[in-house]
């Protein structure tokens, strides 16, 4: 196929430019009643269109759409790929309950976006949660011991997916094509929630794509990594034995009936950006980023981690003994604005630059010198405790009995061995530190006070604010 072209952005553009009267929604029809906000950026929202003749439709796509995402699934090999504009989040969702039937066993990684857990809920599946190795150098999560995984489908021969995440938040990788392989000799499904990887597809120097690795379904967060608009993502099926019947019919579900022409029209674009960036593209980018890591290290104080085993667009820098959450503080009071930041360090995720795109690699450099050298709250920051390492565990409760079960709420003091009854997710990365149905540890509750202590944000319930958690009874 000619990954050369954006069939929904010519016929969403050539529909503008018939200078269309809307008697349609959306409300602004076509910016209109927009107009007394500033004007730039404004005839963007003359593709914000509906399902008009000719338009095509994301839940029946027999046009303009149906050719996008065919190219889409061309150009990352898959059997067939969707365009998602409820976010990853719904790729997860509709990817799990397709796969999960009430009672099936899911071996799923504890290392893993909230929206997973939220699918396994949904589904009422039984997940056994394999816990990653920690690097003990850095406090982050990695890849997991073959031995482990393979101890856990001997413990649980009945266990039908195997859900991970690939790359981490930080944009770790571990060796993955091993643990498909295993896992498909166990007879499972493999879904990988690969949010952070759709440039993989790219090809070295980032790391191997799971569609490339063996995945029997992948989800990608196109507009976290590629250019995008907000919400846009990929789902992408390899495996012609899915279950794309009740895939297709969840999606229809879980997506809104009103989907975005504008997301839809960037995810086409996105594609076309990643199908068409060449090696002259990759060089430029990576040359780019080695200028900005030779400018970083010239800051005193600042340390930038580079690492093998982690895709070169996520940079994780830290000043030694400093809250990553102060150094975030302080990039931002001079303009500068991370992804997030942990105990340790600022994660920065820089751009995919085609040849020639210019970046203000400079001033956000000479922004950063200028903030270190300044005065800011440097709070000294003690080595966190780790609440998981290894292993193999399953919930304390099934869902099926949390629902039945009456919830209390208790001290910060109090919960240590108790059974978690709602999630408190720090967020970013929106990777939950406690569930519901898990037991809840001292060194949960340790955790959890650094990281309030230390500004981070969470989602949680009200509650949390007064240091309480819900507890089953």
């Amino acid at each position: 196929m000619d990954q050369t072209t954006m069939p929904l952005y010519r016929v969403l553009d050539r529909f503008k430019n018939k200078k269309p009267v809307s008697f349609h929604v959306p409300g602004h029809k076509n910016g209109l009643l927009m107009q007394p906000l500033p004007g730039e950026g404004l005839s963007f929202l003359q593709y914000d269109l509906t399902e008009l003749d000719g338009l095509d439709d994301l839940h029946h796509p027999e046009g303009a759409i149906k050719e996008a995402q065919e190219l889409l699934s061309a150009y990352y090999g898959s059997t067939k790929s969707y365009f998602l504009v409820n976010g990853s989040t719904v790729g997860n969702l509709a990817a799990i309950l397709a796969v999960c039937r009430p009672g099936d066993r899911v071996l799923v990684d504890r290392n893993c976006h909230k929206s997973v857990l939220h699918g396994l809920q949904l589904a009422k599946a039984r997940p056994v949660f394999l816990f990653p190795e920690i690097d003990g150098e850095l406090g982050l999560a990695g890849g997991f011991k073959e031995t482990e995984i393979e101890q856990a489908f001997h413990a649980y021969p009945d266990i039908k997916a195997c859900i991970l995440t690939y790359p981490t938040y930080y944009g770790m990788v571990y060796d993955l094509q091993p643990i498909i392989e295993m896992a498909h000799r166990h007879h499972c499904l493999v879904v990988i929630d690969e949010a952070h990887g759709p440039h993989f597809h790219i090809g070295a120097p980032f790391p191997a794509s799971a569609m490339d690795l063996g995945a029997d379904a992948v989800v990608h967060s196109a507009h976290k990594m590629l250019p995008a608009l907000t919400m846009g993502s990929f789902l992408h099926i390899k495996n012609a034995q899915f279950p794309i019947d009740r895939l297709e019919y969840y999606l229809s579900v879980l997506q809104t009936s009103s989907p975005s022409y504008l997301i839809m029209m960037s995810l086409d674009y996105a594609r076309w950006y990643a199908a068409n960036f060449n090696a002259e593209d990759i060089r430029y980018t990576m040359s780019q980023r080695k200028f900005l890591i030779s400018r970083l290290k010239e800051i005193k104080g600042l340390e930038v981690l580079e690492r093998g085993d982690q895709d070169p667009l996520k940079l994780l820098v830290s000043c030694p003994g400093v809250s990553g959450f102060d150094l975030q503080s302080a990039f931002e009071h001079a303009g500068v604005y991370p992804e997030m930041a942990d105990l340790n360090f600022a994660v920065l995720v820089l751009p995919l630059l085609k040849e020639g795109m210019a970046f203000p690699y400079s001033e956000a450099s000479d922004r950063i010198n200028r903030a270190l050298k300044q005065d800011f709250p440097k709070r000294k920051v003690r080595k966190a405790p780790v609440y998981f390492s290894g292993g193999v565990a399953g919930l304390s409760l099934s869902y099926e009995e949390m629902e039945e079960r009456p919830v209390e709420w208790v001290s910060f003091g109090a919960a240590a061995d108790r059974i978690a009854a709602k999630t408190v997710t720090p967020y970013p990365p929106g990777v939950p530190l406690l569930m519901p149905g898990e037991r809840i540890t001292a060194s949960h509750i340790e955790r959890i006070k650094s990281l309030r202590a230390y500004g981070a944000k969470f989602q949680a319930d009200a509650h949390f604010k007064h240091e309480q958690l819900a507890v089953y009874l």
